[in-house]
């Protein structure tokens, strides 16, 4: 029996799953949490990831049955965006700015300024926003210019954790294609565009070698990959993002639409041709297969639901019971604009939320809709940019992520799309840790990761279904949403100096 270890290193934790490569055989899964983090600043020291990957490994392995020097493959998927800093020597400089730290939106604004919208859709996909690289980059060099003087490579969450297995500085399209600096049409990495940030440095010498999606990292030849119990030869495999190794674990295929629901809200397809935008609503960014993954990113999704929980005094199950017993067609009833932290897209990093149509007569239940309704809407608008801008949308409606098992989010996301939504035979939170594991398997087989994928894959159930009428109520809340988010266009920005 080969055994294979996936590893999906996210915001809020780092899960290990172990497979069975000829049965495609789910043989243990384990996490450990990351140290909490709270936007607009989010950081995190990349040892902490580390540390929480040196307690789930073996803990998956002693569920398994396995040691880890059983391990045959692994391949690391992480949190998109973030920014590692390492010196000469190779060591981290300071923690790693996360894809929901606002700090950089004033760079990010300087630089679509500088070039023009169209520009960075032309050359990388996408419009930066304070979650992409390139703007962290700006940051460091304007807010800590010691850093950055300091700093002689630039990496990625999953480029860290893979250099930590094999000793090598390697990414893959999907997830360089989030940086801001890589052209995931040409696949080269566009100095040019970081000249923006320091026309003098080298910068190529300093980024990762991009791999293909079938091409090994190297092996857990290093003393690291020794610390965690890897044997030497163990294969390392390219790793990515981690929504775009979701894609992988999911089995998703042309003219289905992943939806997550978990810390951020994700909509997502996969297309043989580049999908962009040019008002940069969509991120027209490279899959782990070779295609392209266009997808669009909310900053606020379940801890929406997290925190109207909170207010309520319940938990998640009550809060979706609530939600589940309200009047759906009562026109009369609250509406949530869900910008709590900030929003990613639309690009309002310093937006804060809005609770609107509040009276006298609103139920508990209704407030707890409210509150799913308003983090659905604002993935339906991502759905509708990718629908514009050409993506295929035939097939499944795919839900995933921790929060997609909550009864009243596939209800109402049922009743707002008017489209049967599936679930895959897999428990959703996993996603991503079996995408990076059927990367394992490729690079270990000899076989493609999109032949791995489709082999490997699940299949999925239709567990919500719309109603006719639900049709009329889903426009009025769906029109009711835009007029909401159309009053706020104010600057929330913090002001520049104290207020005496």
């Amino acid at each position: 029996m080969s055994i294979v270890a996936g590893v999906d290193s996210s915001t809020q934790s780092c899960t290990v799953v172990l497979y069975d490569v000829e049965r495609h055989e789910l043989l243990a899964k384990v996490s450990a949490p990351h140290p909490p983090v709270t936007p607009p600043v989010s950081e995190q020291d990349p040892s902490a990831w580390w540390n929480a990957l040196a307690v789930a490994l073996p803990a998956a392995c002693a569920e398994a049955g396995c040691a880890p020097g059983d391990i045959s493959a692994v391949s690391v998927a992480a949190q998109h965006h973030g920014l590692v800093a390492l010196d000469v020597q190779g060591a981290v400089i300071r923690p790693a700015k996360l894809w929901n730290d606002t700090a950089s939106a004033p760079q990010a604004a300087r630089l679509v300024e500088q070039t023009g919208r169209e520009m960075w859709v032309r050359r990388t996909g996408s419009v930066p926003t304070a979650a992409f690289t390139i703007t962290k980059l700006a940051w460091l060099a304007e807010n800590e210019p010691e850093n950055f003087a300091r700093m002689r490579f630039a990496m990625l969450p999953h480029d860290w954790l893979t250099m930590r297995l094999c000793g090598r500085l390697v990414s893959d399209r999907g997830d360089s294609s989030g940086t801001g600096y890589f052209d995931p049409v040409s696949n080269i990495w566009c100095e040019d565009l970081l000249a923006l940030v320091d026309p003098d440095r080298p910068w190529t010498a300093q980024l990762p070698h991009v791999l293909g999606p079938d091409e090994p990292g190297g092996s857990a030849d290093t003393s690291a990959a020794r610390s965690l119990g890897l044997r030497p030869g163990t294969v390392v495999g390219p790793g990515t993002g981690d929504q775009s190794a979701a894609a992988l674990g999911l089995g998703l295929s042309q003219g289905d639409v992943m939806m997550a629901f978990g810390t951020s809200g994700v909509v997502t397809g996969l297309s043989d041709v580049p999908i962009t935008d040019p008002r940069g609503a969509i991120n027209g960014t490279a899959s782990a297969t070779g295609a392209f993954q266009p997808i669009v990113v909310t900053l606020n999704a379940a801890r929406i639901t997290d925190t109207f929980a909170q207010w309520l005094g319940v938990d998640h199950a009550e809060l979706s019971r609530l939600a589940l017993a309200a009047d759906r067609h009562r026109v009369d009833r609250p509406t949530v604009v869900p910008f709590f932290d900030g929003e990613r897209t639309p690009d309002r990093p310093f937006a804060r939320g809005i609770l609107a149509d509040l009276s006298t007569s609103t139920t508990r239940e209704e407030f707890a809709l409210s509150a799913y309704e308003g983090v659905v809407l604002g993935l339906l608008a991502g759905r509708a940019s990718l629908v514009s801008a050409g993506l295929d949308v035939r097939n499944r409606l795919l839900v995933t992520g921790g929060a997609s098992r909550s009864g009243a989010y596939r209800s109402t996301l049922a009743a707002l799309s008017g489209l049967p939504v599936s679930t895959p035979m897999l428990d959703g939170s996993l996603a991503s840790a079996r995408g990076a594991a059927i990367q394992a398997a490729a690079v270990l087989t000899g076989a493609s990761v999109v032949e791995t994928s489709a082999s490997w894959n699940l299949g999925s159930q239709v567990v919500a279904a719309p109603h006719p009428e639900d049709r009329e109520c889903a426009e009025s809340r769906r029109r009711r949403y835009n007029e909401v988010v159309a009053v706020d266009q104010l600057d929330h920005r913090p002001p520049a100096r104290p207020i005496p």
